[in-house]
């Protein structure tokens, strides 16, 4: 075979992956919640990974299985970067395709940012575009092979601490406008690799809190973000990854809300390892972080089945 020729097909290869996936607006733009208009621009940080900062418009990019090799489950992608940005690759789409490998539908969300320009109140954007991502999910639940009724969540890092918020609080943060909004928001598991949980001081990481909630929250928004303390008889069915060592979120946040779902009889699986520190991603990029994909996809298979 020439090398024209090879490269002809590699090229031919990759444009028909790039069709594979979808990338779906969450709102149209005039409804768009919590939103102000600004001069702010969304931008990709030069970085060895696909940092997304500024967010402006939050999407939805869709990674599906083969038809004949769909388990019927989804799961929605929130990926961390302390509520600054979005380690959008490396705890975003890189998790999509593991998930595709084992025939579960994959939803990367891009959410706002809460101290972006045009966000009007911090602590809203990133939960408005959660809740409405898992809703737009089950709305679409028939085009995606999926049972709506079994569409879970994971975040990493400060995207942990999204996936939480929106299996654990009740609130609604957005208006009811559409036929989407009439969908369930909570998830039916959720899977949480290394999280941020809390947002007391001796726990938390700090730079998630300052983002998130402001650089002096009042005590009531503390507590109403410290996710160990809205665990109920609810709370779905919980998968928890930590590092002992990891010293950006310390392993506490793990280890109050492993408590908090225990008291509540919470079906949790939780794995502490010695080390790996934090913001691993899949486990792949040294020897001493946790393989802890092996470890999720034999808890997913005892609880889709």
């Amino acid at each position: 075979m020439s090398k024209s020729l090879s490269i002809i097909i590699i090229c031919f290869l990759f444009s028909f992956n790039s069709l594979a996936q979808e990338i779906v607006p969450l709102w149209n733009d005039a409804d768009i919640p919590n939103y102000q208009p600004s001069d702010e621009k969304e931008f990709t940080a030069d970085r060895d990974i696909i940092f997304i900062q500024k967010v402006q418009k939050p999407t939805l990019e869709i990674y599906l299985p083969s038809t004949k090799n769909s388990r019927k489950i989804g799961v929605l992608i929130l990926p961390g970067g302390g509520y600054d940005g979005l380690a959008y690759d490396w705890e975003g789409t890189d998790y999509a395709k593991w998930f595709n490998s084992l025939g579960i539908a994959a939803f990367v969300l891009k959410y706002r940012m809460p101290q972006s320009k045009s966000v009007i109140t911090s602590f809203k954007a990133p939960i408005q575009d959660a809740q409405r991502a898992m809703r737009y999910i089950r709305a679409h639940a028939e085009k995606f092979t999926i049972d709506k009724d079994k569409v879970g969540v994971i975040g990493s890092s400060a995207g942990g601490h999204l996936a939480s918020t929106l299996a654990m609080h009740d609130t609604n943060y957005y208006d009811l406008k559409d036929d989407i909004d009439q969908e369930k928001k909570e998830p039916d598991f959720q899977m949480l690799i290394y999280p941020v949980v809390s947002m007391k001081n001796e726990v938390t990481h700090m730079g998630s809190r300052n983002n998130l909630l402001g650089k002096s929250p009042e005590e009531k928004l503390i507590r109403q973000f410290s996710n160990e303390l809205h665990v109920n008889e609810n709370t779905p069915v919980t998968f928890i990854i930590h590092s002992g060592n990891d010293k950006a979120v310390p392993v506490e946040n793990s280890l109050k809300l492993y408590k908090a779902l225990l008291s509540k009889n919470v079906n949790t699986t939780m794995h502490i390892f010695p080390e790996g520190g934090h913001g691993y991603s899949l486990g792949l990029n040294n020897k001493n972080t946790p393989d802890w994909t092996s470890l999720a996809k034999n808890w997913l298979e005892i609880i889709i089945n």
